[in-house]
């Protein structure tokens, strides 16, 4: 099951798969942009002009303003008496259907300001409408089809019930007649005469229809766990199944964009259908909770994703990028390390896989070596692996030592007992270190490669998941964030620093003076480590699901998701990490490891690899948790600072050789964008301008680290600022 689920998904998401490719941008691909959190459960959406319109179940109906796509802010809202689920916008109303409350109107002539005026209770629960003249047609559970007059928008009447054997989910209009998504499939009813309805025809589907959609002569339908499903109604006394495409998770909603469909559900996955007979996954993109459904403004996608709200998807290519090669290894695959022309894979309970990349589209397995345990994590040190190889049940963990001389032949050279679960492992001349959960940090001599001996030890709170060496620090990935250990005497290693992380530190990579730790559930922290015993947070990139771990090709960073695949980040400024984009991988990316042109995850599944990004492509630039298109050049322009740091006020000053636009903006340590100084045309010359450390909203700030971004036709210009109250 495992090898067809894996291959059915490789070859469906990514058709590209097998066509070599160099280096590409990313942010030229399918890639989200933005998002705005709602107070409860974002269920289904509409686009009206500027602003989008949310479902929010217990919340009622939310207005978005998404003027600015990749900044979209809650302008108004309404609460509803029951659980909005769906909504359909008319003149100046938008229906919505509130569940067991029925159906619920509100006035949208100022979205600011929302207004609930009038209601009609049916007898099941809404969870579907659609507007057609002076009609509501509400699914209403299992209560079938409710017509509901709304000539009087303030006094709706109930004036007729069609009842039909499964449950209704979903409702769409064409022409005279009603399709609706039931449990059995869909139902076209003849709507001639709204107070008379009556069922003509339908068509059973392989799941629920939760989310139909018409177009032409086709009705789209998302079928549940049974994916997507094309039904031809050219007759629609007479509905033919006629295409289907299986997705990731449960297909909820549906919405068309010319030769597209834009299917919700493990995220947002989208579908070519020039051809109704044989649609083709090209693209998707995982979101951070649940996509429940979708609409399409422009070159966005609009997701009302019931864990976290509204999020913003850049279609302008609504394809992904595409894999250059995979390989599925026979358990898990959950790390990676590259040298030469192999690739070593920590394997779950089938020990390490030893993959030929020489021909990176078509990688093949060509050696193996089983380990007692589970190998979750591999170095490579000259010609040999060395494997954390965690203990199951009352076997004890190891660090095993492989010899790699013949890569198609490993063979065991070496191990050690640990003393508790060995989950990581690093090398540095000739000592490993091991991340050995609640042990701590271990240290063994492996001059004699066939008995490594403990030679030092170090006790940490928590767990430590990772370890990665600097000189002569060791740095641990920990249950609570990151620890510094100063291990310049092997036999005494101890805690010199430590920072305490949002979620759990999975795992952590060294560049420069960062360290880069991959915290489960808050994305990728970037730390500073310039003073050992005092590191601190200095930036923040939250991705979709859970960081898994990161690799960096400077200036990239390339972070595993084990929920949604691969980001790339642009850290030129690692106070403020750029996203550039994203590939949705087949299975969970767990380990990450970057070599010449080519990236290589362990997906669980097997191996996969992309191409990198390519250098000098700006890509997008995060801004207030979304993004935005920069080409520019990279030539720097003047930028200072003075008083820095400062209290309460401090002067920005910068010069431009010709009369242009110029954006001057402030961010925080998370990225995010607190305040605009400017974003008009400058005469040439020099200019300056004054922050009082207020934000938007003209609050003012805490004390902190603060930098000014300056973007002019003559480059990006970015600098730090501290201010101190």
């Amino acid at each position: 099951m495992k090898q067809f689920i894996s291959l059915f998904l490789v070859l469906v998401l990514f058709p590209s798969l097998g066509v070599a490719q160099d280096c590409i941008d990313y942010g030229e691909f399918i890639h989200w942009v933005g998002e705005v959190d709602t107070p409860s459960y974002a269920w289904n959406v509409e686009i009206f002009g500027s602003h989008a319109f949310i479902a929010d179940g217990l919340s009622g109906l939310q207005v978005i303003d998404i003027t600015n796509p990749d900044s979209p802010q809650i302008v108004g809202y309404v609460d509803t008496p029951h659980f909005a689920q769906d909504l359909a916008i008319s003149g100046i109303y938008s229906y919505v259907a509130d569940g067991s409350s029925g159906l619920q109107i509100v006035d949208i002539t100022n979205p600011v300001s929302p207004q609930l005026v009038g209601s009609v209770d049916t007898p099941g629960s809404a969870t579907g409408i659609a507007i057609s003249g002076s009609y509501a047609f509400v699914a209403d559970g299992e209560f079938g089809l409710q017509v509901i007059d709304i000539t009087n928008p303030v006094s709706p009447q109930l004036v007729v019930n069609l009842d039909f054997p499964g449950v209704a989910y979903d409702v769409a209009i064409s022409d005279t007649y009603c399709f609706v998504g039931d449990s059995f499939g869909l139902q076209v009813i003849d709507i001639k005469n709204p107070e008379s309805p009556a069922i003509v025809a339908s068509e059973e589907t392989p799941g629920n229809g939760y989310g139909v959609v018409i177009s032409n002569t086709h009705a789209y339908v998302a079928d549940g766990d049974s994916g997507f499903q094309v039904i031809n109604i050219e007759n629609p006394l007479n509905p033919e199944m006629e295409g289907s495409v299986e997705i990731q998770g449960s297909a909820t909603g549906v919405v068309i964009s010319d030769t597209h469909a834009f299917v919700a559900g493990n995220g947002l996955q989208v579908i070519d259908i020039n051809n109704p007979e044989n649609p083709q996954m090209v693209g998707s993109i995982k979101t951070k909770g649940g996509a429940h459904d979708v609409a399409i403004s422009g070159t966005y996608a609009y997701i009302a994703d019931f864990e976290s709200g509204l999020q913003v998807i850049d279609i302008t290519n609504s394809e992904s990028p595409g894999i250059i090669g995979n390989v599925e290894t026979p358990h898990a695959a959950l790390d990676v390390a590259v040298s030469g022309n192999y690739a070593f894979v920590a394997d779950g309970l089938l020990g390490v896989q030893v993959v030929d990349i020489t021909n990176s589209e078509s990688p093949q397995i060509v050696g193996s070596i089983d380990t007692p345990g589970e190998a979750r994590c591999v170095a490579i040190l000259g010609t040999h692996v060395f494997v954390a190889d965690h203990g199951l049940l009352n076997d004890p963990s190891k660090l095993q030592i492989i010899n790699i001389v013949s890569p198609e032949n490993p063979h065991l050279v070496g191990s050690y007992n640990t003393l508790d679960d060995a989950y990581g492992v690093a090398v540095s001349g000739t000592f490993a270190f091991v991340a050995d959960g609640m042990s701590g940090l271990q240290v063994l001599d492996i001059r004699n490669e066939a008995m490594p001996e403990i030679i030092g030890g170090c006790y940490t709170p928590g767990c430590a998941w990772a370890v990665a060496i600097n000189g002569n620090y060791a740095y641990i990935a920990n249950s609570s964030g990151l620890l510094v250990i100063d291990v310049s005497i092997p036999e005494t290693p101890h805690i010199v620093g430590s920072c305490d992380t949002p979620g759990n530190s999975w795992s952590v990579t060294i560049f420069g003076n960062y360290a880069f730790v991959a915290d489960w559930d808050s994305g990728v922290q970037v730390i500073n480590i310039s003073n050992s015993s005092e590191p601190y947070i200095v930036g923040c990139f939250d991705t979709y699901g859970r960081a898994r771990s990161v690799a960096i090709s400077s200036p990239y960073a390339y972070v595993a998701d084990d929920f949604a695949g691969v980001h790339v980040i642009d850290i030129t400024i690692p106070e403020v990490p750029q996203y550039i984009g994203s590939a949705d991988t087949p299975g969970m990316s767990w380990g990450v490891a970057v070599s010449g042109q080519e990236v290589f995850v362990a997906d669980v599944i097997g191996l996969v690899i992309l191409p990198t990004q390519c250098t000098g492509v700006s890509g997008v630039v995060e801004d207030d948790f979304g993004t935005e298109p920069s080409d520019l050049p990279q030539q720097l322009v003047n930028l200072s600072i003075h008083p820095n740091p400062f209290n309460p006020q401090t002067t920005i000053s910068f010069s431009i050789d010709h009369s242009q636009n110029v954006e001057l903006s402030i961010y925080n340590i998370a990225g995010k964008r607190i305040a605009v100084l400017a974003d008009c045309p400058f005469g040439a010359g020099v200019h300056s301008l004054d922050w009082e450390g207020r934000d938007l909203q003209g609050n003012t700030v805490a004390s902190g680290i603060y930098l000014v971004r300056m973007v002019s036709d003559n480059g990006v210009e970015s600098d730090k600022m501290i201010l101190i109250r």
